[in-house]
């Protein structure tokens, strides 16, 4: 019965700091965006508020 909870509590102690490295290296990774120059979706939603823009 001890074997069992003892092997438990290790179980959840690596389980929970495993979580937490994962997370602490989750938000020191760097997020880029990508530059708005070469989208083609920016420039097919500009050419359509272009054309309603018109139409008004």
């Amino acid at each position: 019965m001890n074997t069992i909870l003892v092997i438990s509590i290790i179980i959840v102690i690596v389980v929970l700091l495993l979580a937490v490295i994962t997370t602490s290296k989750a938000y020191t990774y760097k997020h880029t965006v990508d530059p708005l120059e070469n989208n083609p979706y920016v420039d097919l939603e500009l050419t359509e508020q272009e054309q309603d823009q018109k139409k008004a």
